[in-house]
């Protein structure tokens, strides 16, 4: 069972209360839930809408066919009403204009009721979210409706949550101290969760460079740091970057990316900062580039990235983008145990410690001498092959789907959900790659066993399938790219992967 439900109206009108409200019953109810938000770059008025998907199943993305349209404003209905299949319903506001606010909170009922849940349940969650006097209006919208889809409890222990609150959580479970980040969507919403924290200092400096900065100064003290920005700030860092990459002081970098260039499309999201991840900053030195692809794996990667930073003394890049940073997802398992990060020794007050951005000698002393450059350049070659290594002990990536099919899918980041539900029922094995940099050997025998390859991305250059021929030498010859800001539907993109397979 799927359910496509849209909620549309004006910024500023409370949807994502009512996506709030539905997702919390269902998730009690045992049902697994994805959330989509659209949103303009507005603080009021404009179109937005999200999209509730309702399962029985595990799901993490929508497909393209409405169920129904729950409106908060007359535009919506008409903007959407082409997606919405014969027998889709739709509810208007018109019954509701006298309750004001409350209007989100009415319709919230409404589709509660039509949906087959209990009164009681949905009075019980708008008293825990909202009080008692928001009842009156859920109750109101309840009763206008009449039942279409008789949902039946399922016996499963459903939790909800966004990327960005499980970035927060696996960065609290590695012991973070300070956080550092100026506000750049969709990056924020990490500052504002981990601000919520009683275990985490929170501050925002006046730019990202400032940002970086002050990180790494903090980082060089003892402190575990770590910086959140989008692909905007994170081209102001790349200078520290670099002199991260000579003074070798741990940081963690969540880069949550949107389309670009420029200010691109500031509220949408894309993969085409993969290369920037790859390759920014001046010179030659080791990185780790690790791109989470759902939430249990943003909570455990997250981790993985402070533990290897902290033991190499090197920068981890933790690549994501709006779609998983924004939306919503629902889940039922959980992460792995939390991995122990070793308290650092090198750290001022334990003994005399320099670090700069020149060419050093062993005590961290200047030097031009053309034979330490060199012993320190392979110093560096080697930390990369202990950092693979290691990394090899964690799961670099994961194979899903027919494991002896010889159709086989690429991919990274946020595409792994739509990619799992597309291909639920085909004749396709699924690699999804975790760890980008150190990039994992087992990739190429993998590509090798298959007869068709295709690559699927977020982008319009398939920054995937060039790094995979720069590591294995191997050409991806079918590709399916989107870069019009919006995420693959599901039916879409079964379609086009049936189209070559």
């Amino acid at each position: 069972m799927k359910l496509n439900i849209l909620i549309g109206g004006k910024a500023g009108q409370g949807i994502g209360k009512i996506s709030s409200i539905v997702s919390n019953i269902l998730a009690k109810y045992g049902y697994s839930t994805f959330n989509y938000r659209d949103y303009q770059s507005l603080i009021r008025g404009g179109h937005n809408f999200n999209i509730l998907t309702i399962s029985d199943r595990q799901i993490s993305s929508n497909g393209s066919k409405l169920d129904g349209i729950i409106a908060l404003d007359d535009k919506t209905p008409e903007l959407h009403k082409e997606k919405l299949k014969e027998n889709g319903f739709i509810v208007s506001p018109e019954s509701f204009e006298d309750l004001g606010r409350n209007l989100n909170v009415a319709l919230a009922g409404a589709l509660i009721k039509i949906l087959g849940i209990d009164k009681e349940i949905l009075t019980e969650e708008i008293k825990e979210q909202l009080g008692e006097e928001a009842v009156i209006a859920a109750e109101k919208g309840y009763e206008s409706q009449k039942v279409r889809f008789n949902l039946e409890r399922q016996e499963k222990d459903i939790k909800i949550m966004s990327g960005s609150q499980a970035i927060a959580l696996g960065a609290e479970n590695s012991g973070l101290d300070f956080y550092f980040a100026y506000p750049m969507t969709p990056a924020t919403e990490v500052l504002n969760e981990l601000a919520k924290s009683k275990k985490v200092k929170v501050f925002q400096p006046e730019s990202e460079i400032s940002t970086i900065n002050i990180a790494l100064g903090t980082s060089f003290t003892g402190k575990k740091a770590m910086v959140g920005t989008s692909g905007g700030g994170f081209d102001l860092m790349t200078e520290a970057l670099s002199f991260q990459g000579q003074s070798e002081i741990p940081l963690v970098i969540y880069l949550a990316t949107r389309p670009g260039p420029g200010t691109g499309l500031p509220t949408y999201t894309m993969q085409a900062d993969l290369n920037v991840a790859l390759g920014a900053g001046h010179g030659e030195f080791p990185r780790i580039v690790i791109s989470p692809g759902d939430i249990i794996e943003s909570i455990e990667k997250t981790n993985e990235a402070f533990y290897l930073t902290q033991k190499f003394n090197t920068v981890a890049i933790l690549l994501s983008d709006k779609h998983l940073a924004e939306n919503e997802f629902s889940f039922d398992k959980k992460p792995n145990e939390i991995l122990k990060i070793e308290e650092r020794t090198d750290t001022p007050g334990k003994k005399i410690i320099k670090k700069s951005s020149y060419e050093h000698d062993e005590e961290g002393n200047t030097i031009e001498l053309g034979e330490i450059a060199v012993k320190n350049a392979e110093k560096r070659l080697e930390k990369e092959k202990q950092i693979k290594k290691e990394a090899e002990k964690f799961e670099m990536f994961k194979i899903h789907g027919k494991k002896d099919s010889k159709n086989l899918i690429l991919g990274f980041g946020s595409t792994k959900g739509v990619i799992l539900d597309s291909i639920e029922d085909l004749d396709v094995k699924f690699l999804q790659i975790i760890y980008l940099e150190p990039f994992s050997n087992q990739v190429k025998k993998e590509i090798e066993k298959a007869d068709k390859v295709i690559s699927i991305e977020l982008n319009s250059t398939a920054q995937l399938a060039k790094l995979i021929k720069k590591q294995t030498g191997i050409e991806i010859q079918n590709k399916i790219l989107k870069y019009d800001g919006r995420p693959f539907t599901n039916d879409e993109l079964k379609n086009k992967i049936e189209e070559l397979i």
